[in-house]
């Protein structure tokens, strides 16, 4: 009897409880509350994205460089140069979880560069051989490469954007009051040290145009 009416005297105030829970969520909605976790899982999304597409290029690279050996296979330093390019990229791991530490991204931003440069030295050997440029297996990977350049472009744009939105919801009202008081382990995000529209993509244009 006496369990019996601790539950009956339990159960108005589960009710209670439950009744404030359901009347509280829109009014923290609307009050910011859930803005600084939304907007950092968008950019979590978004460098998630720049990863699918840095790793779209490091997979074109070895059909790349052999196809490049099978015509022009004394620029062997050009060609190891690109293979250790992308190994230096590919050993630079950022989780979402380490976007808070700037230091991480830059090196990252580093090795990618540096890939980047590889790539272009390589293409431009790639000028100076005719039969090369015209291979069936070189228009395909051209092809795909200037995609991927194009959609890490785009990947890295969105990626700042929603860094920007993210890091701005930490300092802005209201979502501050909820930085101050609840969200107080979340930190700004880092972002690239240059704009997307300043990237130096390689050249990717191989036309038969002489």
């Amino acid at each position: 009897m006496a369990v019996r009416g601790v539950a009956a005297k339990s159960a108005p105030g589960l009710l209670k409880a439950f009744l404030f829970m359901a009347l509280a969520a829109p009014l923290l909605a609307g009050c910011g509350f859930n803005t600084i976790p939304t907007n950092e899982e968008r950019a979590k999304a978004a460098w998630s994205e720049v990863l699918n597409q840095y790793q779209r290029r490091a997979d074109l690279i070895p059909n790349l460089v052999e196809t490049v050996k099978a015509y022009a296979a004394h620029e062997r330093e050009v060609l190891e140069a690109v293979v250790q390019a992308r190994a230096d990229a590919t050993s630079v791991q950022i989780s979402p979880e380490m976007l808070q530490n700037p230091e991480a991204l830059q090196a990252f931003q580093d090795q990618q560069a540096g890939l980047t440069s590889a790539l272009s030295r390589l293409l431009a050997v790639v000028e100076n051989y005719p039969d090369l440029k015209a291979s069936q297996n070189f228009l395909a990977l051209q092809a795909q490469l200037e995609g991927t350049e194009n959609r890490i472009a785009v990947a890295r744009r969105d990626y700042i954007e929603a860094v920007r939105v993210y890091n701005t919801s930490l300092r802005t009202f209201p979502s501050v009051i909820w930085a101050s008081l609840w969200f107080t382990d979340n930190e700004p995000f880092a972002t690239f040290t240059i704009p997307e529209d300043k990237m130096d993509v390689p050249e990717v244009n191989f036309g038969n145009d002489g």
